[in-house]
């Protein structure tokens, strides 16, 4: 790659030499002259380091001087041409050439009856050779180039009749587009005061044409002009206005706004006239008055509403609505009156620019102050009608002004009430999920305390019915239970439904070492609780447990047929179905993890078990369950092998042929007895 490029620069170098020696030998050839530039103009286009070389080989400097000395028109253009193009792409060439003997040569071409190519070709060195340099601005006004500029905008064109359809009408319109394209980088980019002084001097020929010639091929240039000449100079801005600009300028955009209707691209050219509008009174907000005589605010409310025009050129009408409203009390009325209120604030709203929304904020804030002021300014600045009437006229403005600024702050307001909404909504959503597993607990923790009460005394039971049923009215008082147990009598119900359940169990001793290892596992529960809420009682204190019985060998003992969680699932679900069904959560368990569709399916403990931990969508009821379970049988294997009441022997097999005795007994793990 490197030798190919190499490659390429040698043979770059080498054309360049021999075109420059073509250029030196076909003096008397400007056929042959012009063939040789236009083909280093190629070559300089497409290779920056083109016309660096041919700077350092002298080109630069000898196509200036044949530029001066041919005679040939041709030569001349072909030249000035190569130039420019070799000027713009190297800045170091652009600073060679920026010399004050060049620019006098340019005037020169200006000056003379030279052709209309010429002058094109002189006109493009000089704004090559101006732009974005602050030294050939300084040149251009110094050796009296800018006032030959400015010559050529008042005569390149002598009728407002444009026919761009005619050839000469043609090439003259398209030197004096080049002319005011060369003026603005004179002013501006950067900005030069002085060079804007001398220009301002163009205004009343510019406000002619735009009066006469309301036409995009006349528009576009002159309002690019005037803008750059006004831009931060506050005294060509009160020329400006003085003689008659802003007036022009509102005229012509009532009229294109007007047309607007009718054609799209007049709405586009009316966005250019409001940026030159908006540059003459940026810096000085009173000018906004003139306007107010034309009702521009109206005009720009509508063309706010152009459905053609892109978000950068509504924020340029909202940002001149500010500056109109700043500090004309007359146009922020006029915005009030044309329902410009809402519809700022719905483009504040809707609009993703952050430009478009700082505008639209400045306007606001604008009206809010006239909200104050508009009743005394209104009756200081009454017109000449009969009095009574314009009191008439003041009040009922004054009632529509307040209409209107009711109803932005009922949209604020709206606004602010939604995103509070959306705030507590999320907040209620955590708080949620912390409540929901907290009543899981709970629910299970009273089923757990229902069993272990069943199988002692009688009375014992009893006050623990009474104690469970005070800790449930206190989980309803605190909100928690507010679907699950209504009244006293859902209460009862559920207690006197639990009692039964247990009392099967009530015969057997070895279901009291699974009451042991259930209870000490609800007193766990009960006690991190506890800790993570403070307005629960403890209850670890009422409950009384007994320590199981030895396991008496030779005694059949009858397992139950299920656990009690199996049992009571169908009082589990009923609670945990009605609370969940409360309003405020419904749309918050739209979908039920595996163990809730499997209800009514012939499940037991041990595939049910199965069922949820292989479920990745647990429900929070479920989800405390196996939690339950997991804890259960971890606190039942430590139990039993402390207690040693484990016997680790392998199954009877059989030593001889002599059946074995019936008293032997070994035990499996988790409790459960082999004969």
């Amino acid at each position: 790659m490197e030798s190919e490029d190499t490659k390429k620069i040698q043979e770059m170098k080498t054309d360049l030499n021999l075109l420059l020696e073509c250029l030196k030998y076909q003096m008397d050839n400007p056929l042959s002259q012009k063939e040789a530039l236009v083909t280093i103009h190629s070559i300089c286009q497409q290779n920056s380091d083109a016309g660096v070389y041919f700077r350092e080989i002298g080109g630069l400097i000898f196509v200036q001087n044949l530029a001066k000395s041919s005679e040939h028109s041709m030569v001349k253009e072909a030249a000035l041409y190569t130039l420019g193009t070799v000027a713009e792409q190297d800045v170091y060439c652009q600073q060679t050439l920026c010399t004050s003997e060049l620019f006098e040569d340019l005037i020169l071409f200006l000056s003379n009856d030279s052709n209309t190519n010429l002058k094109r070709m002189s006109v493009y060195v000089i704004l090559v050779l101006v732009s974005n340099n602050r030294i050939g601005q300084t040149l251009v006004r110094e050796t009296g180039c800018i006032k030959v500029l400015s010559q050529l905008f008042r005569i390149g064109l002598s009728k407002y009749e444009l026919n761009l359809s005619d050839k000469n009408v043609f090439q003259n319109y398209q030197l004096w587009s080049s002319v005011c394209s060369t003026l603005c980088v004179c002013v501006n980019n950067p900005q030069n005061d002085e060079n804007q002084r001398l220009c301002c001097s163009l205004f009343p020929h510019a406000n002619d044409w735009l009066i006469n010639c309301i036409k995009p091929e006349i528009i576009r240039p002159i309002c690019s002009f005037i803008g750059l000449t006004l831009a931060n100079n506050i005294y060509v801005q009160k020329y400006f206005i003085s003689v008659g600009g802003l007036d022009v300028l509102s005229q012509v955009l009532v009229k294109l706004e007007f047309d607007s209707l009718k054609t799209l691209s007049n709405a586009k050219l009316a966005v250019v006239v409001i940026k030159t509008v908006d540059a003459c009174i940026a810096d000085n907000p009173t000018f906004g008055e003139i306007l107010s005589k034309y009702h521009i605010v109206s005009k720009l409310l509508a063309l706010l509403l152009h459905e053609s025009l892109d978000s950068e050129e509504k924020c340029s009408i909202i940002l001149t609505l500010g500056h109109c409203t700043e500090a004309c009390e007359e146009n922020q009325y006029d915005l009030f009156k044309n329902n410009g209120l809402p519809l700022l604030i719905q483009a504040l709203t809707e609009s993703q620019n952050d430009e478009l929304n700082k505008a639209a904020t400045f306007v606001l804030y604008n009206c809010k102050k006239i909200t104050e002021k508009l009743s005394l300014s209104l009756r200081e600045n009454a017109f000449d009608e009969n009095e009574a009437e314009q009191l008439k006229n003041i009040n009922m403005k004054e009632k529509t002004i307040e209409e209107y600024w009711k109803k932005a702050k009922e949209i604020l307001h709206r606004i602010e009430r939604l995103e509070a909404e959306g705030n507590e909504e999320k907040i209620r959503r955590e708080k949620f999920k912390d409540d929901v597993s907290f009543v899981n607990i709970n629910i299970q923790n009273t089923l757990k305390h229902l069993h272990a009460d069943s199988i002692g005394e009688g009375p014992k039971a009893e006050d623990e019915d009474k104690s469970q049923s005070r800790k449930l009215q206190s989980c309803k008082s605190h909100g928690f239970m507010s679907k699950a147990c209504a009244d006293d009598g859902q209460m009862k119900t559920l207690l006197k439904s639990a009692n039964p359940v247990s009392a099967c169990y009530r015969e057997s001793r070895q279901n009291e070492t699974l009451c042991k290892a259930n209870s000490s596992c609800n007193l766990h529960l009960h006690e991190e609780t506890t800790f993570g809420e403070k307005r629960f009682v403890s209850q670890s204190s009422n409950c009384v447990f007994k320590d199981p019985n030895p396991i008496v060998k030779n005694r059949r003992q009858q397992l139950p047929i299920t656990d009690p969680f199996t049992l009571c699932s169908d009082i589990i679900n009923k609670e945990v179905i009605n609370f969940l069904s409360a309003d405020s959560y419904s749309k918050m368990f739209k979908y039920r993890c595996s163990g809730c569709i499997a209800v009514g399916k012939s499940l037991n403990s041990r595939n049910f078990s199965k069922l949820l931990h292989s479920c990745p969508y647990q429900c929070d009821r479920h989800k405390v369950i196996v939690e339950a379970e997991d804890r259960y049988k971890s606190e039942l294997r430590k139990s039993l092998i402390c207690n040693k009441k484990i016997l680790l022997t392998p199954r009877r097999r059989q030593l001889s042929n002599e059946p074995t005795t019936s008293g032997g007994i070994i035990m499996e793990p988790f409790g459960k007895t082999v004969r």
